[in-house]
């Protein structure tokens, strides 16, 4: 609006209070939900000498758990980074009878409770169970070994990538995949050169929740995993176990370690997806 010289301008009422007002109730709630929690984990790991925290985090236990957590998680986010694509291409790209009922049930592991899906596992792949029975006489035994783990892993990760994923491929314009067929490209060519460049930030957010949801999981693995000091004994069961014993430095040293490992591979992942994010804009511009 002029008046005269003066230009004066309305900006439109916003529904929430000004950004001081927002900023400031973010940051308040983050840090009562978020960095205290994180902040009193490490001022009573800070009660340990550093001879005592390496002492801990490197016994045999401690490191055959730690080994036994990250290659499971790594496995399990790795494959459902793979079928979950398909999945989500499949619910995305073709229409077919009961895709709404399927594509409810990608959510089922986030509503169903993990003791659950870890009983229900456990039932289906033991030696007697409806598939460990047709396994176990060609010598693979999924329960109670690391196989179980991923198993279990598999199933709690695997909404994760769907959900981020399918955004993404309605995203993508089929048109993208027309030219390039138009222009003699073959299907792997257009594959690799247009639709992955294009979801790849959203497969590696995927992955990273994944990754990071397998290695917090506790309920649906004790189950499934036999509980196996040196074997099949995870992280999060290690640190339960401390607790039991009352012995909370131990407890605190081993969650700050996977505290701080989880936030590097997480700084990681969005390293590599603004990089991805940047260099694809450069390839359109």
């Amino acid at each position: 609006m002029k008046v005269g010289h003066m230009k004066i301008a309305f900006r439109r009422p916003s529904v929430l209070p000004g950004f001081g007002v927002t900023l400031g109730f973010t940051l308040f709630y983050l840090s009562l939900i978020v960095l205290l929690p994180l902040m009193a984990l490490a001022m009573r790991t800070s009660d340990l000498t550093w001879s005592a925290f390496v002492e801990i985090v490197t016994a045999p236990r401690v490191v055959a758990a730690f080994r036994l957590s990250f290659g499971t998680s790594l496995v399990a986010a790795t494959i459902n980074t793979v079928f979950g694509f398909i999945v989500a291409w499949v619910l995305v790209r073709y229409p077919f009878p009961g895709r709404r009922l399927v594509d409810a049930m990608v959510d089922l592991p986030f509503a169903m409770p993990t003791a659950v899906s870890g009983i229900a596992l456990t039932t289906l792949f033991v030696g007697n169970g409806w598939i460990g029975r047709w396994l176990e006489p060609l010598g693979i035994q999924v329960a109670f070994t690391w196989l179980g783990i991923v198993m279990a892993l598999i199933l709690i990760g695997l909404p994760f990538v769907v959900r981020a994923v399918q955004p993404a491929l309605e995203d993508l314009e089929i048109e993208m995949e027309e030219a390039a067929a138009s222009l003699g490209a073959r299907r792997s060519q257009t594959f690799v050169r247009v639709i992955l460049p294009s979801v790849a930030p959203a497969l590696l957010t995927g992955f990273a929740m994944a990754f990071a949801r397998s290695l917090g999981e506790y309920g649906s693995v004790i189950f499934i995993a036999g509980n196996l000091p040196m074997k099949t004994e995870i992280v999060p069961l290690l640190i339960v176990s401390n607790l039991e014993q009352y012995n909370y430095p131990g407890a605190t040293a081993i969650a700050l370690v996977m505290l701080l490992t989880s936030f590097v591979f997480l700084l990681f992942i969005n390293g590599l997806q603004w990089w991805t994010r940047r260099h694809r804009m450069k390839g359109i511009s």
